[in-house]
């Protein structure tokens, strides 16, 4: 029976995901056999996995560090917002329903009997299961339904971390409080508390964590360095985001406010002089090199709020003069016409850009596929990536084609404006030989040249970056007290 261990936060974006894919690759490095494990997570991030299902980028992401196969059982429910009070909810990887925050708050205990039989299958592939949870414990007003955070630690009888951000301040307000607002049943559970992303001499928390121990009555496991490294971010709220200064080559990423899979971009930002700006208004549009349309929860939602802040008039008048790329829902705005006639998206039909002869007929059962294989024969500027070999995953809700009658055929579709096309395939450009020809097509359009080096395929990159995690992990918490609470923890 595998042994488990539970990350929990005192809020949202305090490191619990780099904290679970972090001790997973040290687990996997020991010779255990680890999984990851989140109940329920909220997130436009997601990913197929091998069997066609859809779980949230994180729970692959930590798979990757675990040196498994992302699997639906790691994340058996996945809501995906499509407004501010309502989310998709996907269970076990599919398309369950459309439920309002009330409604799904209601509703989310009937989903126990899902949620323990997919920790159940996890139990039978690892040793050790690392459980993330999500958001905080000490949200009394959810407490009654919960299913992430100390009702999924009773449920399967976790012992907890728990974890806040020196980062943001107040590290120690945010453990005593969080602390303060538990049950005497859940304090039992927690079995030591991480400090993450500490800048400066460690020696100078000493007061503090004496203070924090005697007050709290739990011990302190660790103090975690401000870590400088790349893994992928769950949703929106990722720091990336924040206002980038333009490279050599900058590409830039449009914004929507249902932006989704913007991992897709990721590959980029390891390029020395490419910057990668995600903008949501013309204002902060400056002069980029190439223009990316990502992936959209709410396709036809996100390009009406392009069409109303003038950003569709933008990329329309500059794809005359540079490139512009569509993936998957931004591949269909792209397009001549989107119609949703079973009501798959809000409204029933909208006029596309134009700036590709495709339509785009949207279907209530979702496309879901890994694939794999070389790049189409294309013209025009993105003709440098004809040939080249990719990976990736098609997860879309619509048909596109020149009559809707079939998907696009091809893994690059472009038009008469031999500047633009679009895909459905997320990470197209992760091969380091497909990101090495768009970027170097960018530099040689400018008349520049870039500095020489080897440019490493995206998954390569990854890799070394779950090895950095692991190191200082393994320098700055006391793994001897992880395993021994391993050891104390029983699976009921």
């Amino acid at each position: 029976m595998a042994k488990v261990m539970m990350i929990q936060g005192t809020m949202s974006g305090v490191g619990k995901s780099f904290l679970t894919a972090g001790l997973c690759r040290l687990m996997k490095r020991d010779g255990y056999r680890v999984a990851p494990f989140k109940s329920q997570n909220m997130a436009l991030n997601s990913y197929v996995t091998e069997e066609g299902l859809e779980i949230g980028r994180a729970q692959a992401m930590q798979a990757e560090a675990a040196g498994i196969t992302p699997l639906a059982c790691m994340n058996p429910v996945l809501l995906k917002p499509t407004s501010h009070t309502s989310s998709q909810v996907i269970v076990n990887g599919r398309v369950f329903a459309d439920m309002g925050a009330r409604e799904y708050f209601s509703y989310k205990q009937n989903l126990i009997p899902q949620i323990k039989q997919a920790f159940q299958t996890l139990e039978g592939l690892a040793d050790i299961i690392v459980i993330e949870g999500a958001g905080s414990p000490a949200e009394v007003n959810l407490r009654e339904h919960d299913i992430v955070n100390m009702g999924l630690a009773e449920l399967v009888d976790a012992p907890v971390l728990l974890a806040g951000d020196i980062d943001r301040g107040g590290v120690f307000a945010q453990l005593l409080g969080t602390l303060l607002l538990l049950t005497a049943e859940e304090r039992k559970r927690i079995k030591g508390l991480i400090i993450n992303r500490f800048r400066g001499d460690v020696s100078l928390l000493g007061t503090g964590i004496e203070i924090l121990e005697k007050k709290g009555g739990i011990p302190v496991k660790g103090v975690v360095p401000y870590m400088d490294v790349q893994l992928e971010d769950e949703d929106s709220l990722a720091g990336r985001f924040a206002d980038k200064k333009a490279g050599a080559v900058d590409l830039v990423v449009i914004r929507y406010p249902t932006i989704s899979n913007f991992t897709d971009f990721n590959v980029f930002e390891q390029i020395p002089e490419v910057s990668v700006r995600y903008v949501a208004s013309v204002d902060g549009l400056g002069q980029p090199d190439l223009i990316f349309l990502p992936g959209s929860k709410n396709t036809m939602g996100d390009l009406r709020w392009m069409r109303q802040n003038g950003l569709e008039e933008a990329v329309k008048s500059n794809a005359a003069r540079i490139p512009v790329c569509g993936i998957c829902g931004g591949f269909q705005m792209l397009g001549e016409q989107i119609s949703g006639p079973q009501g798959a998206e809000t409204g029933t039909s909208i006029k596309g850009m134009g700036l590709l002869p495709v339509e785009t007929k949207m279907q209530s059962e979702k496309v879901r596929r890994q694939v794999k294989g070389v790049v189409n024969r294309i013209e025009g500027f993105f003709s440098a990536l004809s040939g080249k070999a990719f990976e990736g995953y098609e997860i879309h809700m619509g048909i596109s084609g020149s009559n809707c009658g079939e998907t696009a055929a091809g893994a690059l579709i472009a038009g008469s404006n031999k500047n633009v096309c679009g895909t459905y395939i997320h990470g197209i450009f992760d091969k380091a030989e497909a990101a090495a020809a768009l970027v170097g097509a960018l530099a040689d359009r400018k008349g520049i040249c870039l500095a020489k080096g080897t440019y490493m395929d995206y998954r390569q990159f990854k890799e070394k970056q779950y090895d950095r995690l692991a190191d200082l992990l393994k320098e700055y918490l006391d793994m001897e007290e992880m395993y021994g609470i391993l050891r104390e923890a029983h699976v009921k």
